[in-house]
């Protein structure tokens, strides 16, 4: 199973390389398969590479629905530790 993020860039650096925000975590990505990206766009990521920018409405949705699913499977597993 494969999962791709939409993550915040939040620098641009030298040699299509950026710097993403995951849930406030740094990561340096590839821009080499995406173009015209700019600092505060939203892109979608898999195994280090931006696919594709998005649309920040749609990424804020997303990102939205994870935090409630890891708040559910979070809820979930205390409930069954009790």
């Amino acid at each position: 199973m494969c999962l791709a993020l939409p993550c915040r860039i939040v620098e641009l650096r030298a040699g299509e390389q950026a710097l993403i925000d995951v849930a406030g975590v740094g990561k340096e990505i590839s821009l080499a398969l995406v173009e015209d990206v700019a600092v505060g766009d939203y892109v979608i990521v898999h195994v280090g590479y931006a696919l594709t920018r998005l649309d920040p409405e749609e990424a804020e949705k997303t990102l939205a629905l994870f935090a409630e699913l890891g708040e559910a499977a979070l809820q979930e597993a205390t409930a069954n530790a009790a």
